[in-house]
């Protein structure tokens, strides 16, 4: 992973406006990118493809449209009319940093330039554009009103709510595990995997999407300021109901466990080739993050 974050900090300063720019929008855009971040979701995308002997080159521009994304989000989720968080990595949100207008118009872009950097179809393995379309469409399915902006505004509806079991793992799979899931998927996808081996890569994502979630319930419980990068109780505070509210720390701390050990199950199929993809399970249900 520490390898992935350098090659993704280099690849976003290129794709990024210039560190020279003075306009804000370019300012914002790179502050939200280039201020850390653990780069799981491009990550998942590279030992994906990985499984099948896939250059990491090929990979890049997948793995940076996946990021933009994620920071994309990320910028908007703080954002006062959303969770109206004031850190994010240890360091002032986008709009504080800023301001409110010019975050969510560094979103804006961000989103927008991902697909631009995901239509270079350059390294590809394939002479024709199935390969990139079907990147396209699913990123586009996993980031957009099925998906992860599905589940933020099922959160915001959700505030002040009792929520089912059912209807929380609904919203925690489209706010978080879509585009993990899709970051896994994608991976393979531009490695022209089988429709076999995409199914199963997609279950382990959402598996592990899933875990990452509860785990963040728990942390936002447990876990301390200076190691996670924000602030803890933001859950209580938003009137959020989580794993936690739900179901008691012990039985999430269970269901935690249980989520990965699912998701282990769905990679059988490639064997000691996904080792790295199983400790990064495993690193996800132990953050401290």
């Amino acid at each position: 992973m520490t390898a992935c974050q350098a090659r993704i900090n280099a690849l976003l300063d290129h794709y990024l406006p210039k560190e020279e720019a003075t306009t804000p929008l370019y300012q914002a855009m790179r502050y939200a990118c280039l201020n850390g971040g653990k780069r799981l979701r491009p990550y998942l995308a590279y030992q994906s493809a990985a499984l099948f002997n896939t250059p990491a080159q090929i990979i890049d521009p997948v793995a940076v449209a996946i990021e933009l994304i994620h920071c994309y989000s990320l910028v908007h989720d703080d954002l006062p009319a959303m969770d109206n968080d004031d850190l994010r990595r240890g360091k002032p949100t986008c709009h504080k940093r800023f301001d409110e207008a010019t975050a969510i118009l560094a979103g804006d872009a961000l989103l927008t330039l991902a697909f631009e950097v995901l239509s270079q179809t350059d390294g590809l393995q394939s002479d024709n554009c199935s390969t990139n379309l079907k990147l396209i469409q699913t990123l586009s399915r996993a980031a957009g009103p099925f998906g992860m902006v599905q589940g933020q505004a099922l959160d915001l509806a959700a505030e002040g709510k009792v929520l089912s079991y059912e209807q929380l793992c609904q919203m925690h799979h489209a706010k978080t595990g879509a585009l993990i899931a899709a970051s896994v998927q994608c991976g393979a996808i531009a490695s022209n995997a089988s429709e076999n081996d995409l199914e199963e890569l997609h279950k382990f994502g959402l598996r592990i999407g899933l875990a990452f979630q509860i785990k963040d319930d728990l942390l936002d419980v447990l876990g301390k300021s200076e190691t996670m990068g924000k602030k803890p109780g933001q859950d209580v505070k938003n009137q959020k109901c989580t794993f936690v509210t739900l179901l008691g720390l012990n039985t999430t701390s269970e269901y935690l466990n249980t989520c990965y050990t699912q998701s282990l199950i769905h990679l059988a199929p490639f064997g000691q080739k996904a080792d790295p993809l199983r400790s990064l399970a495993a690193y996800i249900v132990g953050r401290e993050t």
